[in-house]
């Protein structure tokens, strides 16, 4: 028997309200001019006050010394095993953009990319365009670009990202990404993976990427600064256990940004309208409290502006979700969860490692005393430890009083 399974046949329909929030990227590092890291750094009332009458801890999104990707570190937060369940980011980005993603499709996200005169990669972002330049880029492309036998379905994701779907022969989701996550190099070609040379599926489709990536580039090779594209995350649509089957409740995803939203989607949550910005969030949180007893939130711009090294914005959002929690605390959740998927420190510029920082707020806690303060030092001291993110959903259903026991 498996995690899934246990807490499967373990769980128990009740009344209780769950949220999860999942502020993006939350865990930093000490930056030397303030000596703070930043979350230690914003200012949070709210969240500081909640922490000192909530558990604390830290969680391992996938293991110690491995960095994550937000679809795995997402995973694990839903209770999936991450490693077991590592859904390539095509795949969300395809269902993020509410696509009709048939079990052959071949999917992509694409980061719009700039390229110098030697056709190396300058900027993996390409300045973090506008979603509406990112749109006039897939209309080119899906004007200019054919491959005989190939249906090319091209998507705005938002700002630089897209997403590409092949549909065709069978394809393989076994062949290489053409981004090396590297500025001052060229696109990668595809190729089949290591094991995977002497697939057919996998060739054909290694063959189709590398067509596309060609005429996609001739495309828009005037359309500075996004004059060129970086294929990462090939994946086709994986058969999978559905969120709501395995806890028995009924969940809602809140998030705008679409990889996050497909992520919800792959797992069966119902999804509520894209909100406009982040205080829309808590709105529509409060607009369908009645409806739903689990609520999946999320918050991209802390992850963002720690990719861009800027403190002081990622603190910014920091104090701006603490400057809306009392929306969530007025509606009386029985459990409230916030953390991160993975931490995202500015000094890095880049996901990381570290361990991230978790607060839970139920009933039944065990409460430090003198704990006044939601941080990366208070997490690692709190009653919760440092535990693997994979087991958030089990704590979160049993804090809700909806786990039976195991055994006699």
């Amino acid at each position: 028997m498996d995690r899934l399974e246990l807490l499967s046949d373990l769980s128990i329909p009740e009344k209780t309200k769950m949220v999860l929030m999942v502020m993006d990227g939350l865990g930093g590092l000490t930056n030397s001019a303030c000596q703070q890291t930043e979350l230690e750094h914003a200012l949070t009332p709210n969240l500081d006050e909640l922490a000192a009458k909530s558990e604390l801890g830290q969680t391992i999104p996938i293991a110690r010394g491995i960095t994550p990707g937000s679809g795995p570190a997402h995973m694990a937060l839903f209770g999936y095993e991450p490693l077991k369940y590592n859904i390539g980011r095509g795949v969300l980005s395809a269902l993020g953009v509410d696509f009709d993603l048939q079990p052959t499709d071949l999917a992509s996200r694409i980061n719009f990319a700039t390229l110098d005169e030697n056709g190396l990669v300058t900027d993996r972002r390409a300045g973090r365009i506008a979603t509406e330049k990112c749109i006039e880029l897939c209309n080119i492309i899906k004007a200019k670009v054919s491959i005989p036998g190939v249906e090319i379905f091209m998507m705005p994701e938002k700002d630089y990202r897209a997403v590409v779907v092949f549909r065709g022969p069978k394809f393989s989701d076994k062949i290489s990404d053409t981004d090396s996550q590297k500025t001052g190099v060229a696109p990668l070609q595809s190729h089949p993976l290591m094991g995977h040379e002497d697939c057919e599926a996998a060739r054909k489709a290694s063959e189709v990427v590398n067509e596309f990536q060609k005429q996609a580039f001739e495309a828009i090779k005037d359309q500075h600064p996004a004059n060129g594209l970086l294929m990462r995350g090939f994946a086709i649509r994986p058969a999978m256990p559905m969120f709501n089957d395995i806890y028995k409740f009924n969940s809602a995803c809140i998030a705008i940004y679409p990889m996050y939203r497909g992520l919800a989607r792959l797992v069966g949550m119902n999804m509520l309208p894209v909100p406009a910005d982040i205080p829309d969030e808590f709105e529509c949180l409060k607009a369908n409290w009645d409806k739903f007893d689990f609520f999946f939130m999320h918050i991209k711009y802390t992850d963002s502006f720690g990719e861009d090294g800027n403190f002081a914005k990622k603190c910014a959002i920091i104090e701006q979700v603490d400057q809306l929690l009392p929306k969530v605390l007025d509606l009386n959740p029985d459990v409230l969860v916030i953390t991160g998927d993975h931490s995202t420190p500015c000094q890095m510029k880049s996901h990381s490692w570290h361990p991230v920082p978790y607060l839970l707020h139920a009933k039944n806690i065990r409460v430090k005393p003198n704990q006044n303060s939601f941080g990366e030092i208070a997490c690692a001291g709190g009653t919760l430890g440092t535990f693997p993110a994979v087991e958030n959903m089990a704590q979160m259903m049993a804090y809700a009083g909806r786990l039976n026991k195991f055994g006699a």
